[in-house]
């Protein structure tokens, strides 16, 4: 069985009334809440500690990635860091690219603050340790982005190109564009 834990907001409620405990769907699932403030997803993530393990992925909500999980938590392990972020080259196809990465380091990441050398973006999926969030106090609203760049300031984040694009689904037309992906693999699967 597979072992997921959802952070969620406003509305959480209805996740979990679809979802429930996971079993129906093969799953082990359990729930983080925000409260009645917002955290963003660092401090979501910091709220969850006490669910989570010594190490585990984090994807973003509104994604659907494609790509080798196993490779990302060998190369995260590998790194010795307390953080691995995936990237995929960009180019500013599917939004800002907003990472400048070496094909072994990431030399810089900002999504504030693009420069022209950024030519990869943050994919979605990041694994940690625990260790990486005993900087974010708990119930601070705090955004990853911003612990990335401290990690990466620390020399504590690693990173790894992805080669497959990511879909988001936080949009009407990413949620389109995605079912369209979806169905055409069920083609080809066919």
């Amino acid at each position: 069985m597979r072992r997921v834990v959802l952070c969620v907001g406003f509305l959480g409620e209805m996740i979990r009334d679809v979802l429930g405990d996971g079993r129906a769907f093969g799953m082990e699932v359990e729930y983080s809440f925000d409260g009645a403030k917002l955290l963003g997803t660092a401090g979501a993530i910091r709220n969850a500690l006490p669910l989570l393990r010594d190490a585990f992925f984090v994807l973003y909500g509104d994604s659907y990635l494609v790509c080798d999980y196993a490779a990302a938590e060998r190369a995260f392990k590998t790194s010795g860091k307390l953080a691995l972020m995936t990237v995929f080259r960009n180019d500013g196809m599917w939004d800002a690219s907003n990472v400048e990465f070496d094909g072994a380091r990431i030399l810089a990441y900002s999504k504030r603050e693009l420069t022209p050398r950024m030519k990869f973006i943050d994919y979605g999926l990041g694994v940690f340790s625990v260790e990486a969030f005993e900087r974010v106090r708990a119930a601070e609203p705090r955004d990853l982005a911003d612990l990335y760049g401290e990690l990466l300031g620390e020399g504590e984040l690693a990173g790894m190109e992805v080669s497959q694009r990511f879909y988001e689904i936080g949009s009407e037309a990413g949620l389109e564009e995605t079912a369209r992906f979806l169905t055409s693999q069920e083609v080809a699967r066919g």
